[in-house]
């Protein structure tokens, strides 16, 4: 019962989440954040950057204060113009577990072929 309590709030709450992308990438949090308000109350930006350089990454996070704001705003944000790019809004989607690279594809022996005769 818990559970399914947990799942709805998550799932509530990622409505209000928008994934705002190709972003120009010197666009700073002001920005966004007074770009939404427009359509709402903007509880959070948060603009992703390059961890070495400090550089914006060209996506961002906006969570709207109700299901209704973040609604509009993907009406009326997603293929806007903001600084020559057409920005891509919609609705976030939960963070995948394992966010790895994948299984590699090498079958385990790191790419090497085993050979099938001895090598004398």
């Amino acid at each position: 019962m818990c559970l399914a309590i947990e799942a709805e709030a998550e799932t509530i709450e990622m409505a209000r989440k928008l994934y705002v992308g190709n972003l120009p990438y010197d666009t700073a949090e002001q920005d966004l954040q007074a770009l939404f308000a427009e359509a709402g109350t903007v509880d959070s930006v948060n603009l992703m950057r390059d961890m070495a350089t400090g550089r914006a990454r060209g996506f961002a996070f906006v969570e709207m204060a109700t299901d209704e704001e973040a609604q509009a705003a993907i009406g009326k944000f997603n293929d806007y113009q903001l600084g020559g790019r057409n920005l891509t809004v919609n609705e976030a989607k939960p963070k995948t577990s394992g966010g790895g690279f994948g299984g590699g594809g090498f079958g385990g022996d790191g790419g090497r072929r085993k050979r099938s005769e001895p090598r004398w």
